[in-house]
């Protein structure tokens, strides 16, 4: 099995990977495309593994900064977008925002949940690419002391001019790719409808989606 392959280590490994994608506004006009969207990775991967390291912090509070930070920083409209590929036209206007809401605090929770199995992993950025419609991926390395390394893409877009995170590869796993294949799974017996709800209801126990 691959060292990343269960889904309850992709949740662990997630968790470390996406805390570190809380993105913040940096770098200088004359930096190139790569250049600052490393520097986003960078700062924020050591901003957000100070909260975890920080032994005067609860398990809730430093929960609570992570969300705030991924909150304020994901593009959440355009990973909506991905997700439900084709199936998000069949959704309302008002129906479209709903699942924007839900998706957002089911990633929250789920993530946000895993904050006390921080082991000293640290990101290490190894490279990045130019990807088609202007994005860019930002590749690293989690270095955990205790086991193997794992490998993880981060794929950014510019947003009002700063980047965003739209996706997450978690050693060869995407997070878009991911939760796509669950939701199509629903909205093939239920209709694009039934993922909102589920989520809701999913959300509101803090349980793993199921159909």
């Amino acid at each position: 099995m691959n060292k990343a392959s269960s889904p309850s280590m992709r949740v662990r490994l997630g968790a470390v990977a996406l805390a570190s994608l809380s993105f913040v506004a940096v770098g200088s006009e004359a930096a190139t495309s790569g250049e600052a969207a490393k520097a986003v990775v960078r700062a924020t991967a050591d901003d957000v593994i100070a909260v975890l390291k920080d032994a005067s912090l609860s398990s809730d509070q430093k929960r609570e900064k992570i969300i705030v930070i991924v909150d304020r920083n994901f593009d959440f409209t355009t990973l909506s977008r991905l997700v439900l590929a084709r199936n998000w036209a069949k959704l309302s206007k008002a129906q479209q925002e709903e699942f924007i809401v839900e998706f957002k605090r089911h990633l929250s929770i789920t993530y946000g949940n895993n904050v006390e199995n921080y082991r000293d992993e640290k990101v290490v950025i190894t490279g990045d690419r130019e990807e088609a419609r202007g994005d860019w991926t930002v590749k690293s390395i989690i270095e955990r002391p205790t086991a193997e390394d794992v490998k993880v893409d981060y794929r950014l877009r510019q947003l009002n001019g700063e980047w965003r995170m739209i996706d997450m590869i978690v050693e060869g796993v995407s997070l878009v790719a991911n939760f796509r294949s669950q939701f199509q799974d629903i909205i093939a017996k239920n209709g694009p409808a039934k993922v909102i709800e589920l989520l809701r209801q999913k959300n509101d126990k803090a349980g793993p989606l199921k159909s």
